[in-house]
């Protein structure tokens, strides 16, 4: 199968693992176990930026296919760090979104990355790339949770 169509896929996995997350409260659950503060406004916002960000892999996969794989390296990298990690890390405590993580993005990451191989898309520099720009991507929305606590950010002082 091409590189378009499994991130077509990926792009609806993304969504529905998002319902999931939202109707399960993942903010809720962060802010207990991992005590960020991530609110509705938030999570919402990053969540319609990752989607958008699928259907730009998904446009460009035929000739960006780095781009494109960066779309299965986020679901891989936040399935592992931000689910199965914090599950583990919560001592058993249920991480919204555990299951489209397990059931959809880890399959569908794999699918992605096989399928570019077996067509020979995926050179080192693509695997790389694309692992390196997933990453980027994934890590951006922490980092700016993580800016918003400094006194440089407020805006209300």
């Amino acid at each position: 199968m091409a590189l378009e169509p499994l991130c077509w896929i990926a792009t609806a996995a993304f969504g529905a693992h998002v319902v999931e997350e939202a109707v399960l409260d993942w903010p809720d659950w962060v802010r207990a176990v991992g005590k960020a503060k991530v609110d509705w406004k938030s999570f919402y916002l990053v969540n319609a930026a990752g989607i958008l960000w699928g259907i730009v892999c998904a446009e460009v996969a035929n000739s960006m296919p780095m781009v494109a794989l960066s779309l299965p390296a986020l679901l891989l990298i936040n399935a592992t760090f931000f689910h199965v990690a914090g599950f583990i890390a919560g001592r058993g405590r249920f991480s919204p979104g555990l299951f489209t993580a397990l059931l959809l993005y880890y399959p569908i990451g794999i699918w992605c990355y096989k399928c570019a191989y077996d067509t020979g898309v995926l050179t080192r520099a693509n695997l790389i790339g694309s692992l390196l720009l997933g990453a980027l991507v994934m890590s951006a929305p922490v980092l700016l949770f993580k800016a918003r606590t400094l006194a440089y950010f407020q805006q209300n002082r």
